[in-house]
């Protein structure tokens, strides 16, 4: 079957918001209580395994990206981006910064890290891994692995202008919210496909987080939330 463009995702009905759900309290969104959650997991089943196997019009690929939690005054923000309208994959849409795994890394941790450095010229040295998420399959055929770190303040991004239109930080405490999760439904040629979204207003632009992104920060959720 092969996938639907989905061009102005932004624009494809929302059939229910999340507002019933409870937000992750303020207490498990530091630093430490994080790094605790993930170092011990609880019970928990991520609510998205990804929809990879729907469209299968290419071999799958290893891939990796890092959920990068910046610490601020105010508290943890995670630090997305917007990829260039030119690319192959995902032009245009919020994610991760991550990538394809090559055969010099040394598993998912050495991609995600090597993947952002190359793209926002984060320095591995502002990062601290503190643990991983379930693997998430892309329509797109990819493998991904979210690997989650804490990244100090004082860092100064460089943008690989080829990939990577802009960078952006939004707060966790939003993301966490369910209230902010909207689902959307659209019926293509054959089939239904479903997906996530998480807008956001930035100071300058609305960032319309969504797919496999806003699919990987549920999982996060999920996570968080158990127990």
């Amino acid at each position: 079957m092969k996938r639907p463009a989905i061009t102005q995702p932004q624009l494809v009905p929302v059939t229910s918001v999340d507002s019933h759900l409870p937000a992750v309290p303020a207490s498990a969104l530091t630093p430490q209580a994080i790094r605790a959650r993930l170092r011990a997991l609880p019970s928990w089943t991520p609510e998205f395994a990804g929809d990879g196997g729907l469209f299968v019009d290419r071999e799958p690929a290893g891939a990796a990206v890092l959920m990068p939690l910046v610490q601020r005054e105010a508290g943890l923000n995670l630090l997305l981006t917007r990829r260039t309208e030119h690319l192959r994959d995902h032009a245009g849409q919020i994610s991760f910064p991550g990538g394809r795994v090559e055969p010099e890394d040394d598993g998912p941790v050495a991609t995600a890290l090597r993947e952002t450095e190359e793209e926002i010229g984060l320095p591995r040295s502002y990062i601290d891994i503190i643990g991983q998420l379930p693997v998430y399959s892309t329509v797109t055929a990819f493998q991904v692995t979210p690997v989650v770190g804490l990244v100090a303040p004082g860092f100064t991004l460089q943008l690989d202008d080829f990939e990577v239109a802009e960078a952006f930080e939004v707060p966790l405490a939003f993301l966490m919210d369910p209230a902010h999760h909207q689902h959307h439904r659209f019926e293509f040629a054959g089939g239904e496909r479903r997906f996530l979204s998480m807008p956001w207003q930035g100071p300058e632009r609305e960032h319309f987080i969504w797919g496999a992104t806003a699919a990987m920060l549920r999982n996060l959720y999920r996570l968080l939330i158990a127990g």
